[in-house]
C-alpha cells in the first residue's frame, strides 16, 4: 500500500470515521465500474475537478448522475464557464492521475487550492458512499455524514446541491 493511502487511512482513524476498503480491477470510467458497484452496495461516485480560470472546485457526483456544469457554474456564481482541468493541473492540486479523483485526494492539497468542494445530494442520500481511496484499483466505503465531515476538515468550503438540477434543488 502507498504511504499517502497509509496517510489516509490514518486520518480516517484519527477522525474516527469508520471505512471499510475492497480491492478491484482498476476502472477509469463510471461504466467501467459498473461489475465493481453490483458487487458493493450503497452509492457510487464520479468525482470531477472543475475551474472557472480562476477557481477550483471538486464535484462530488452520484456516480450515475448527468451534472449539469452549466447551472453548477451559475449556483456557484462561477466566474466564466466550468472546465476540467488538465492532468497535469489535476496532479499538482490533488496529487491523483485522470480516473482515480477522489475527495480523499483533499489530504494533498496542502495549499487548500480547491475553492469549494459540492457534494451531490443524490450522492449523500446513499449509505454507504464509496470512493476510490487515492488509486483505482480498490474502493473504500463510508458514511455520507462522514464524507462531508472528512472534506469539512480539508477543506475551504462544502457545500450541498443537487448537482443534476442545481438551480432547482436544494
Amino acid at each position: 500500500m502507498p504511504d499517502r493511502e497509509t496517510d489516509l487511512y490514518a486520518a480516517l482513524d484519527a477522525m474516527g470515521i469508520a471505512h471499510r476498503t475492497e480491492e478491484h480491477e482498476a476502472v477509469f470510467t463510471v461504466a467501467q465500474s459498473a461489475p465493481v458497484k453490483a458487487r458493493l452496495p450503497g452509492g457510487h461516485s464520479k468525482t470531477l475537478l472543475v475551474t472557472d480560470r480562476d477557481r477550483l472546485f471538486l464535484l462530488v457526483a452520484l456516480g450515475s448522475l448527468r451534472v449539469d456544469l452549466k447551472g453548477v457554474g451559475r449556483a456557484l456564481g462561477a466566474r466564466g464557464r466550468l472546465s476540467f482541468v488538465k492532468p497535469d493541473r489535476l496532479l499538482d492540486s490533488l496529487g491523483v492521475t485522470p480516473g482515480s479523483v477522489t475527495p480523499f485526494a483533499l489530504i494533498n492539497d496542502e495549499e487548500r487550492e480547491i475553492s469549494e468542494v459540492v457534494l451531490d445530494t443524490n450522492l449523500m442520500a446513499h449509505d454507504p458512499v464509496w470512493f476510490h481511496p487515492l488509486r483505482n484499483t480498490a474502493s473504500t466505503a463510508l458514511s455520507p455524514g462522514d464524507l462531508e465531515r472528512f472534506c469539512e476538515r480539508h477543506a475551504r468550503s462544502v457545500r450541498r446541491l443537487d448537482l443534476a438540477s442545481p438551480e432547482g434543488g436544494s
